[in-house]
């Protein structure tokens, strides 16, 4: 039997750091893997992570698009109202404006025509009224022809009927001295505003 070349500690180191060798050889292989998968595990994670939050993201500015929407939706209804409540209240200030315009019309109208004598003019207006019964009817009208139309019905509602019934007669064959005919049409137009005379003139002396 031949003897061993080497020493047996020698041959124990050897294969001790041929074991070790092979050892850190299988640990650096298998752990290359586990770190490969790992860094790819939290890859995913990260990506699934950040779709996650992209989600939440997007449904955050959905959900105020939406109320955006209908807040604008709501202001323009309101708007409408608003212009609607505008358009109505300008026809009813229109309508309120022919309304007052044509009862001033008509005010001023009544006002023309009825005709009331002031306390402060009625001497001097009764004055008159017994003057002008002094003259003769055709004195008379050449002097009343001269005045104006609510003058003349003053005057003459302080006077008797029996006095203005022959003015009147005297008016109707009177020339106008205008070449329209005689004062027959002024004549009517002062029986009317006598007849709308107000009751409350003063009474004739």
């Amino acid at each position: 039997m031949t003897r061993s070349l080497l020493p047996p500690a020698f041959v124990t180191l050897i294969a001790l750091a041929v074991s070790t060798v092979i050892g850190l050889g299988w640990f650096w292989r298998t752990a290359e893997h586990l770190v490969a998968a790992i860094a790819a595990q939290r890859a995913v994670a990260a990506k699934q992570e950040k779709t996650r939050g992209w989600d939440f993201w997007t449904i955050e500015i959905d959900n105020l698009a939406s109320e955006l929407k209908d807040e604008k939706e709501r202001l323009r209804k309101a708007m409408e109202q608003v212009d609607q409540r505008s358009a109505r209240l300008s026809a009813e200030q229109g309508e309120l404006d022919k309304l007052r315009a044509e009862l001033e019309r008509m005010r001023r109208e009544i006002g023309e025509r009825v005709i009331e004598i002031n306390a402060d003019e009625a001497k001097n207006l009764r004055a008159l009224a017994q003057t002008y019964s002094a003259l003769t009817p055709r004195a008379a009208v050449a002097i009343l022809r001269e005045l104006d139309d609510i003058t003349i019905v003053k005057i003459l509602s302080l006077m008797k009927p029996d006095v203005v019934s022959p003015i009147f007669e005297e008016m109707s064959r009177t020339p106008s001295g205008t070449g329209d005919g005689t004062l027959a049409k002024r004549a009517a137009t002062l029986s009317e505003k006598l007849r709308l005379m107000k009751s409350n003139k003063p009474a004739a002396s």
